[in-house]
């Protein structure tokens, strides 16, 4: 869960589980009526937090508390696995050749997840939920554990992207297929609440839906949104290196908060869809920076599951702002992709 951290006069915003903190300056006014606002609560299993700097005539936190918990809602509604009664869920469960009327919403991101899948080789994949819950990480996962080479084949009959198609307002299988929008849905839920904020006139602000981030303007002090960059370590936090954000979405991909060991060997939460199985190479982390808080969220797994000499070359070939955190004998190696120094103004080493 999202928690609170103070250290002097900033405070601490971190996700779940992403490696990315927010060092946000508290202040409560200035002289000219202008002030700092902030927002938050608990949203897909874990929380929100929207910060915005608020000029004279601008809406006040109650109407922002009210126009962002509606927008979370709905993408609950729409994509959450963990409710039965959801969009996807629905779909989910029904058998091979069916078809069922989806919102636009969800539509939008099949076809970015179909996107992604072809540009992955298949690596990444929407359909990868049978395979979460059969290594037990997934919402109807029994058990965390290497499973049988038998039951694996069996589950991977039901992966692949290639057995989803849309036929106009429909969403339509012709395999038992399961979608999870959990490496997605909460960047365009922050896309989202990005648009409302603008559209309601606020364009100072940084929103946090779970880890995943989007930050537009300035402060209250006329400096600039900085985010932390979290060594990959389960046992604390430790900023790694920060950056200033200005219109940009960021994410960060992870294997080290969400894993269980057998017989020596780690395996995380992030699936390459081709074996079947957890990645296990030396890539622990990823923060992608991008226009889009939904393709920074998506591109950080997507890099993650490709790991670190498949995905630097991708980020390089693909222009991708991305941060690399690999383990190494002596601890770990920071490597960054050209446009991830161009976005962040930060020269990194």
């Amino acid at each position: 869960m999202a928690g609170v951290l103070l250290r002097g006069d900033e405070e601490l915003l971190t996700g779940r589980w992403q490696g990315v903190v927010v060092l946000a300056v508290v202040l409560s006014g200035c002289g000219n009526g202008d002030s700092m606002e902030s927002v938050g609560g608990p949203t897909m299993g874990s929380t929100y937090s929207i910060k915005y700097v608020r000029h004279a005539g601008l809406a006040d936190p109650a109407q922002v508390r009210r126009e962002v918990e509606g927008i979370l809602a709905e993408v609950d509604r729409h994509m959450s696995t963990y409710r039965g009664d959801s969009d996807i869920e629905q779909f989910n469960a029904l058998p091979a050749n069916s078809c069922q009327k989806m919102p636009a919403s969800v539509l939008e991101l099949v076809r970015i997840g179909e996107q992604l899948s072809e540009q992955s080789e298949g690596s990444y994949d929407l359909t990868v939920e049978p395979l979460m819950n059969l290594w037990g990480f997934g919402p109807q996962g029994r058990e965390e554990k290497v499973p049988s080479a038998a039951a694996l084949t069996e589950v991977l009959q039901r992966v692949g992207h290639q057995h989803l198609r849309i036929d106009g307002d429909q969403l339509c299988k012709d395999a038992a297929v399961e979608v999870d929008f959990n490496s997605i849905a909460a960047g365009y839920a922050v896309d989202r609440i990005a648009a409302r904020l603008d559209a309601m006139g606020i364009h100072d602000y940084l929103a946090e839906a779970t880890g995943e981030l989007k930050a537009k303007g300035k402060k209250l002090d006329g400096s600039s949104w900085r985010i932390a960059l979290e060594e990959p370590r389960d046992d604390q936090q430790v900023a790694e290196r920060i950056i200033n954000v200005d219109g940009y979405g960021v994410s960060t991909s992870g294997d080290y908060r969400n894993y269980f060991l057998q017989d020596g060997r780690r395996y995380s939460h992030t699936f390459d869809v081709r074996s079947g199985a957890p990645v296990l190479h030396d890539l622990a982390s990823v923060t992608v920076i991008h226009p889009s808080a939904l393709m920074a969220d998506g591109l950080s797994t997507l890099l993650l599951i490709l790991g670190p000499e498949r995905a630097w070359d991708y980020a390089e070939e693909h222009d991708i702002g991305a941060f690399f955190v690999i383990r190494a004998d002596t601890g770990f190696v920071i490597r960054t992709s050209k446009a991830f120094e161009r976005f962040s103004g930060v020269k990194t080493d």
